[in-house]
């Protein structure tokens, strides 16, 4: 007896069907450097910068609660790191808010900037774990 799969079917979009497994939000995906990337995992940098840009603005509010382009509060949302592009990449998804203020130098910041600060809480998975491979993109 041959099981029967629910595969999309070919009309179908198959990035609306991984929205839909991940609760109908999506996920921010971000690249970064690789040294940034790897002082994120070892826990010596604890947050990402972003641009106060209207790109940014545009895919931030779209999974933290912003008005206009100021953050609101601290919740959390589920944020995926690449170093480099595709999906066969060193890759990790770490609980993150958001705030808008300055940076730190010593973590790539410029001096009286102000950015997107992406602070990361927390790493729930790591491509490099051996614990599932990498993500679909």
């Amino acid at each position: 007896m041959v099981e029967k799969h629910n595969y999309p079917k070919k009309s179908e979009n198959l990035w609306t069907v991984k929205l839909e497994f991940n609760g109908g939000s999506g996920m921010l995906v971000l690249p970064i450097k690789k040294k940034w990337f790897y002082m994120i995992l070892t826990g010596e940098k604890r947050e990402e910068y972003r641009d106060v840009k209207p790109y940014y603005t545009t895919r931030l509010n779209k999974i933290f609660n912003m008005v206009d382009d100021i953050p609101l509060d601290y919740a959390e949302a589920q944020v995926r790191f690449t170093n480099g592009y595709g999906y066969k990449v060193p890759a990790f998804i770490a609980d993150c808010h958001l705030e808008k203020r300055t940076g730190r130098k010593e973590w790539g910041a410029e001096p009286d900037k102000e950015y997107y600060v992406l602070v990361i809480e927390r790493i729930r998975w790591k491509s490099m774990d051996n614990l599932g491979g990498y993500l679909a993109a």
